[in-house]
This record gives C-alpha cells, structure tokens and sequence, in this order.
C-alpha cells in the first residue's frame, strides 16, 4: 500500500513539474503503477468478517463515488486557479495524506500470506471469469455513459457549469437509494437475480434517454448510478467470498486489472464512435452489453454461507506447514485453509451449513496433529 501510494505521489509530481507532454505521460505512467485498489479491496476484505464485507464494500464505493463528484466540481476550481500544474500537485498532497491515513488509523491484518503466488493459484481464479467480465462491462458501461449524459444535458438546456452539481446530487441520492438492497444483500446467499436485476435496471436508464425532457433524463441518470453503485458493491465482495484462502490478493488485483481495461476501452470507443457517429451507437451498444452481460451472471456462482475462521496453532509445531494443512482439511465444512508459519495461524474458509467450530478444538484436544 505505502510503495504504491509513494509511486502515485511521485507520479503526480513529476506531472506536475514536467514541461513537456512526456513528461505528463510518464508522471501518468507512474502514477497508474501506483494503484492500490485491488490491495485496498484485498486488505478491507482481509480486516472484515464475511457477512459484514458488503457493507465494507459499500463504504468504499461511497468514498469512490463521493471523490468523484467532489472531484467534478473540485477539479475546475482548482485547474482555474493553479492551472494543470496545480491539480497534480493537489494530487500529489492528497497522496501524501492517504499515507498519513494509513500508518495512523488502518489497522494491521492478523493474518498474513508471505508465499509467493503460484502459477496454480492464477489458473484457480479462473473460476471466477463471470465477476471478472462483470467488472470490465461495469466500467466500460460507466465510462461511455459518461460520453453520453453531458450532451443529453446540454440537451436539455442544463449548462455545462451546472453539470458537475447535477452528478453531485445524482450519485447521493442514488446511495440511499440502494442501501436497503446493501443490506439485503449481506443476507443472500445467491446475489444472481439481485445483480441481474441491477443490470436490467441499467438497461432501462440508457432506453428512457431516448426520450425527451429534464425530468426524464434525471429520472434515467439517477437509475443508472443506483444499479451501477450497487453492482461496485456486490461483484467485489462476492469475489472475496468466494477466492480461495490465501489468493484474496491476486484476485482483488486481477478484479481492479478489469475493472481498468473497462475504463480504458471504453474512453477509446466512445471517442471514437463520437468522432464518426453519433451517440446513438453507443446507447445501442451498451444496451447489447446488458443482454449479454445479463447472460453471464446468471453462471455466477452462489456462497451458500461461506465464512471464514482464524485459528492459532500453538503446540503444533512438530508439523509442517504441509501437514497442518491436510489435517484442517480433514475437517467436514472446511472448503481451504492456509498456513502461516511466521504468525503460527491458520486462515479457514468454511462453509457454515457443514461445519462446526467445536471440530477445531475437538482436532486439537485429541492430539490428532501428531497423527497427520
């Protein structure tokens, strides 16, 4: 987390000093080498119990969202104050505090995975393709929306200083909107039709645009960031439920990878349909995306109560990492589990229909690690 941000305000930096557009390309270059956002979705899910993650998740698509519309009308203020130079350098700042913030206030997980990935472990998260894709048509949907909304709004006679108020207001209420269906959400054990739902709900914002009048643009819009907020929420935590002990990391990683592609690929189409075409094909497209993507995630797969356990081992040190290992396998409920010797615990995901939390102490008084 800290490498990354120290990057990230290095970036910004050399943006903000450069003289040339390579300089600004290549503080840009590093200050995307310092992403940390599929280590911040990693350590949140690491210091959240399973059935509290969707509203961790949340609060993280509300600081998000939040930053992006303070950042709306932030940004042209102090771009006409201090010039482009001056957003770097308040990026820069505002990196510089994120460090601040966490080496005083976030908390170190318990538990640690110190081995290095392993290439099986890549091929294993490709089980979770379905969340994968979701992410990459999240963004992408995002993205290309906003190609599309300010000249619905210019259309509708709102003028471009106002824009930055109306997404302002749009995304909190959409917030609140969502929150019962947050909630809800942390009790499903199957989110498919939830998140179909929320695709469908899409879907339908981007068919109203097609009509005329402010009222039903906003209408439109503010369905539109309600299923998109609620959809940031549940793919990444479901994904966390869902990735083996021990590979939360790469997973977040790979999650955070798409959900950047998405952004990419959909600035380079919109632009480019825009320049060739009308807005027209893009509504078209993204309406096409939802089909599909509504396709996809009805494969996803369910957590039927999954949860996870933290075990110390003291007084088994006679075995190995290896050993100790097979021998929480053998117990009924316990889906994977991963060892880690330098903090002599163990990291249970466990499915709650099957297991019982008196087995780990039976496991122990019986002695049965020395029978492994």
């Amino acid at each position: 987390m800290i490498l990354g941000l120290l990057m990230f305000v290095l970036g910004s930096l050399v943006a903000a000093m450069g003289s040339d557009i390579y300089s600004l390309i290549l503080g840009r270059f590093l200050q995307g080498c310092g992403a940390v956002a599929g280590v911040s979705l990693a350590l949140l899910a690491d210091l959240t119990r399973v059935d509290q993650r969707n509203k961790a998740m949340a609060l993280i698509g509300i600081a998000i969202g939040a930053s992006f519309g303070l950042a709306l009308v932030l940004g042209p203020l102090v771009a006409s104050q201090a010039g482009l130079k001056g957003v770097f350098f308040v990026s820069a700042a505002l990196g510089a505090l994120a460090i601040l913030i966490f080496l005083v206030l976030v908390p170190e997980p318990g538990i640690r995975q110190a081995s290095a990935i392993k290439l099986a472990d890549i091929y294993s998260l490709a089980r979770h393709w379905r969340i994968y894709v979701s992410a990459y048509l999240l963004h992408f949907q995002l993205v290309v929306a906003f190609a599309i909304f300010p000249l619905l709004m210019r259309e509708a006679q709102i003028a471009d200083s106002d824009h930055a108020l109306h997404y302002l207001l749009l995304l909190a209420v959409s917030f609140v909107m969502v929150m019962p269906l947050m909630w809800l959400a942390d009790r499903l054990k199957d989110i498919r039709l939830l998140a179909c739902g929320m695709v469908v709900l899409m879907g339908t914002a981007l068919l109203m645009t097609w009509q005329e009048g402010y009222w039903i643009l906003m209408a439109a819009m503010l369905l539109f960031f309600a299923g998109f907020n609620l959809l940031e929420t549940l793919l990444p935590a479901n994904l966390g439920k869902l990735a083996g002990a021990g590979q939360r990391g790469v997973a977040m990683g790979t999650y955070s990878s798409c959900q950047f592609l998405g952004i990419f690929t959909a600035g380079l189409v919109s632009g480019l349909t825009l320049q060739l075409s009308d807005m027209t094909w893009l509504i078209v497209g993204n309406l096409l995306i939802c089909l599909a993507w509504t396709l996809i995630l009805m494969g996803l797969r369910p957590t039927k109560g999954i949860s996870s356990r933290t075990l110390p081992l003291a007084g088994m040190e006679k075995l190995s990492a290896k050993e100790r290992v097979k021998a929480l396998l053998s117990i009924d409920g316990v889906l994977d589990a991963v060892v880690i010797e330098s903090d002599e615990v163990a990291y249970l995901k466990v499915d709650e229909a099957i297991f019982d939390d008196k087995s780990l102490t039976k496991l122990k008084e019986e002695k049965s690690w020395l029978e492994v």
